[in-house]
């Protein structure tokens, strides 16, 4: 079957069941393979070593679509399925216009239009979207793995939680201006052993710095949608001008992390599973040793943030 895919989480999952796609969008970048594939989207915001300020006023200032599909490219690559998302306005073109893209195509190529809300849905997608693409042999295996890896966070946690409580945590996926993770966020904040009540219940949402500082999380996790973790770092330096920054708790007990949020929380891929582990970490770090497969390195994608050097 010949799939194209227009967002990275589906990107990547399609890689992980087997599936390479034809053509991807100017936002996928895992793994590897996919940095040869032909490119189907373009936008016109500059994310290139932009501070989060900067990439906010461009979203902000575009009249029209951020991103744009090539559809003759698409055409010519003969797609048999087209996978998007339904989920996020400003993280890849918007799910109407790929479906007039198809419908503009002979033959027309089935959509599988993605849409979850919550860490359950996200795992889901592994079935759905095997199943759209005929990988479903596959799909359950990842499935299967991925359950086994929950479990053991879930374990783990329980027994972190019995010994130590519920860390107050927040998790933004923006600095400038603070947005709270939503969605599947305050999920994986539960399972890990946290406490999830700063997260909003639905999307992603602007917070005032002043109900972060009521809140006063014993662990801030800053993965700024788009950043690997060396910008993320930088992300949380441009917080430590704040009223009240030096005040958290989480600063002064030095609980403050960077999390690769280009990788991990924000994409809605099998790698929510890598992103709670990773959270489990930052949350109950006693309790993770020999949880990553590389022993080597715990949280290859997370870094605990110096107070001093902030």
């Amino acid at each position: 079957m010949r799939v194209a895919s227009l967002l990275p989480s589906a990107t990547e999952l399609l890689v992980a069941l087997g599936v390479e796609p034809v053509g991807v969008s100017h936002s996928c970048d895992h793994p590897p393979v996919v940095d040869a594939l032909p490119t189907l989207t373009s936008t016109v915001v500059d994310h290139a070593d932009r501070s989060a300020a900067d990439i906010d006023a461009q979203m902000r200032s575009v009249e029209g679509a951020a991103y744009d599909l090539d559809v003759d490219r698409l055409g010519a690559l003969d797609p048999d399925c087209l996978v998007t998302q339904a989920t996020c306005d400003v993280c890849a073109v918007d799910a109407s216009a790929v479906e007039a893209a198809a419908a503009s195509l002979t033959p027309t190529p089935e959509v599988v239009t993605l849409d979850p809300h919550s860490f359950e849905e996200v795992l889901a997608d592994v079935t759905r979207l095997g199943a759209a693409v005929d990988a479903r042999e596959a799909a359950a295996s990842l499935s299967a793995s991925l359950s086994a890896r929950v479990d053991r966070v879930r374990e783990r946690a329980v027994a972190a939680v019995d010994a130590t409580g519920r860390p107050r945590t927040a998790v933004l996926d923006w600095t400038d201006p603070p947005i709270r993770g939503g969605h599947w966020v305050s999920d994986m904040i539960a399972l890990a052993g946290g406490d999830s009540s700063f997260q909003p219940a639905g999307a992603s949402e602007p917070v005032a710095w002043a109900d972060l500082c009521a809140y006063d999380p014993a662990v801030l996790v800053v993965a700024p949608c788009g950043f690997e973790v060396d910008r993320a770092a930088e992300a949380v330096t441009t917080l430590r001008d704040r009223p009240g920054w030096s005040e958290l708790t989480a600063v002064e007990t030095g609980r403050v992390y960077a999390v690769d949020g280009n990788a991990l929380v924000n994409r809605p891929s099998h790698r929510l599973v890598e992103s709670l582990e990773t959270l489990f970490a930052c949350l109950h770090p006693a309790h993770a040793a020999g949880l990553f497969e590389d022993a080597a390195e715990e949280a290859p994608r997370m870094r605990r943030v110096s107070v001093a050097s902030v």
